[in-house]
């Protein structure tokens, strides 16, 4: 995993040579204010010479300024540096995150995710920028004053770094007990941010406020930030333990060398000032090897965050293009169903449940079978074989729960089948390129999603280019123009959090105008009239069969006007397709059609002819 971290500084090499060089500038010059007061000690003021007291005090301010610029110098290369690894790192993990199917965001709570790419990421910023950075300067401050102390006196070297091991052994101990505490903390952070988003959100508070469960979503926050809480104590008394033991050592090691230096100054054997600058390289020296030894500790627990988004990255993909798979600049929009069977649940891990820890066991792709065993149990729909041709209108009908959806959903590929195969003009959908089935598929599903944001926005999703003139257009074919051109900011408005501040008939207006105005070949409609009152809906039902001619069109509806446009309709019941035909052959048939009408569609009817 550490080669896969340093992997990412690659491309920032250039800054991170130029840090590297800062670090050892300015880890030589912090030995030299030692080595100026020894020459104090020993010769300008025994000496009585003002000259080379004038050059040492010239020194002590020339060392803390040349530091402070280099200093700058390095902290705006390492954020360079560290700042870009994070950006690729963060890019990457949302551009993942992205190309996940939606069984993954079915099976994940939104806070979660939310987390790795903040929280985690910025753990992982940390390491980078701080945690790195300092203990390169660490080893290199070490390895510095050691030569000096070693040049000036091999003995008292000696006893100094005699305390090392005392540094070593109980960084390991606390490393491994801080890295299990920080992983339980930002599980649970990952969870107070799921709660969050649940709760926060238009649905969520509505949800609440509708079933007085303020209280329970109170207790269930508190619960997880009480947990974030604890574990956050933990980990400051296990760090606090570690320095106040790691300080002993300092001051065992700082009391050694001074008796024994003492000793060797009586003695003769050494000088007053080399004493006086070991003292002050003991400071230097011992504040580095503390950092060092708990160097180890930080770099765990930073490890955790990278750990946590890798695990993110690793998730293997479950729609993916295959090798060499194929535009289509031109889709004249037949479709194939072939023997197609599919379930929503599967036998493999899904969602982050898939994720394994860097060294617990089984990678990421191990964790998962190579081979899916499908369950013959619990088919959203199961060897439905159909045939649509170009610019033919098919209305699915059936009971809730049929299947219905489930073939809007397989139709763009938004899940891949189990078994059998999808087909647009004789290609596999597994065949073609992701780009050409959302150029050649609009989709109007039964809840439509608009983002906080203008009208005029959330139009031009489907064509970020489109002109003024296209909008209106589209919107007029789609029934909504005039209720937009009354509004205060007209297209500009702001349409809230979901689209809550519009009703749901015009929410889902504009949803079709959203898709008018992508153009796409392929047309599929799920409950694309279900909001609408009497009125809207025969407006609109016009605007649709100009939009629907010379398209194919896949319409699920409970509105009989809807189903008697339809060229064929397919009746769905239990994951299977039972019936296909027109409304008068299926009437006459007697079957599940039949039933569905009498019980559902015989009232519209009524409506519709009224004389009959």
């Amino acid at each position: 995993m550490l080669r896969r971290v340093f992997a990412y500084g690659r491309p920032y090499l250039n800054w991170l040579i130029g840090v590297f060089g800062t670090i050892a500038v300015i880890s030589a010059l912090s030995v030299v204010p030692p080595i100026l007061i020894r020459y104090l000690v020993d010769d300008a003021i025994p000496n009585g010479d003002l000259t080379l007291l004038s050059w040492l005090g010239a020194g002590m301010i020339a060392v803390p300024l040349v530091n402070a610029v280099l200093g700058t110098l390095q902290r705006w290369l390492s954020a360079r540096a560290g700042e870009g690894v994070i950006f690729d790192l963060r890019r990457e993990l949302f551009a993942h995150l992205q190309g996940m199917s939606l069984r993954f965001f079915t099976a994940t709570r939104t806070g979660e995710l939310i987390s790795r790419i903040n929280n985690d990421v910025v753990g992982a910023q940390q390491a980078v920028t701080g945690t790195f950075i300092t203990i390169v300067s660490n080893v290199v401050s070490v390895v510095f004053i050691l030569i000096v102390m070693l040049q000036a006196d091999w003995r008292l070297t000696a006893l100094a770094i005699a305390a090392l091991p005392l540094f070593v052994l109980p960084a390991r101990r606390v490393a491994r007990l801080l890295r299990r505490v920080a992983e339980a903390q930002m599980e649970h952070n990952a969870n107070m941010s799921a709660i969050l988003q649940e709760a926060f959100n238009v649905s969520g508070a509505l949800l609440i406020k509708l079933f007085n469960r303020s209280a329970d979503e109170q207790d269930r926050f508190n619960g997880e930030a009480a947990q974030v809480r604890d574990l956050g104590v933990r980990r400051a008394l296990i760090g606090r333990w570690f320095f106040a033991a790691l300080g002993l050592v300092s001051a065992v090691g700082t009391a050694a060398v001074f008796w024994v230096g003492g000793w060797l100054v009586i003695n003769g054997d050494l000088t007053v000032g080399i004493v006086v600058m070991f003292s002050t390289l003991l400071t230097q020296l011992y504040g580095p090897l503390s950092a060092l030894s708990n160097a180890r500790v930080e770099f765990a627990t930073s490890l955790v965050s990278f750990e946590r988004v890798f695990e993110v990255i690793d998730l293997p993909r479950e729609i993916r293009e295959a090798d060499g798979a194929e535009h289509l600049d031109h889709v004249e929009g037949r479709i194939r169903f072939d023997h197609v069977s599919f379930r929503y649940q599967t036998d493999k891990p899904e969602g982050l449940a898939q994720v394994k820890r860097f060294g617990r066991g089984a990678t990421v792709e191990q964790s998962i079978p190579e081979t899916t065993t499908v369950s013959t149990r619990e088919w959203a729909i199961e060897d439905v074989s159909f045939e649509i041709e170009p610019g033919e209108l098919i209305a699915l009908v059936g009971p809730s729960g049929a299947g219905k959806t489930t073939i809007s959903y397989l139709l763009p590929r938004l899940y891949d089948v189990a078994l059998g195969s999808i087909e647009i003009d004789g290609h596999d959908l597994r065949n073609l390129t992701l780009d050409t089935l959302s150029e050649a598929i609009g989709v109007v599903t039964q809840e439509a999603y608009l983002f906080h944001d203008s009208i005029a926005a959330n139009l031009r999703y489907a064509r970020d280019g489109a002109t003024a003139a296209e909008v209106e257009a589209a919107t007029r074919a789609a029934n909504i123009h005039d209720f937009i051109a009354g509004l205060p900011d007209g297209y500009e408005t702001v349409v809230g959090e979901r689209g809550y501040r519009l009703s749901g008939g015009e929410k889902q207006r504009l949803a079709l105008a959203r898709v008018i105005l992508k153009d796409p070949r392929i047309l599929v409609l799920d409950e694309a009239t279900s909001h609408l009152d009497s009125q809207s809906e025969a407006l609109i039902q016009d605007a649709l069969e100009r939009v629907m001619e010379g398209r194919t069109s896949v319409v699920i509806a409970h509105r009989l006007s809807t189903i008697l446009a339809a060229d064929r309709i397919f009746v769905i019941d239990n994951g299977c397709l039972v019936e296909q035909g027109n409304h008068r052959t299926l009437l006459e048939k007697g079957g599940l059609y039949a039933d569905l009408f009498e019980t559902q569609f015989r009232g519209e009817e009524v409506q519709l002819n009224p004389g009959s």
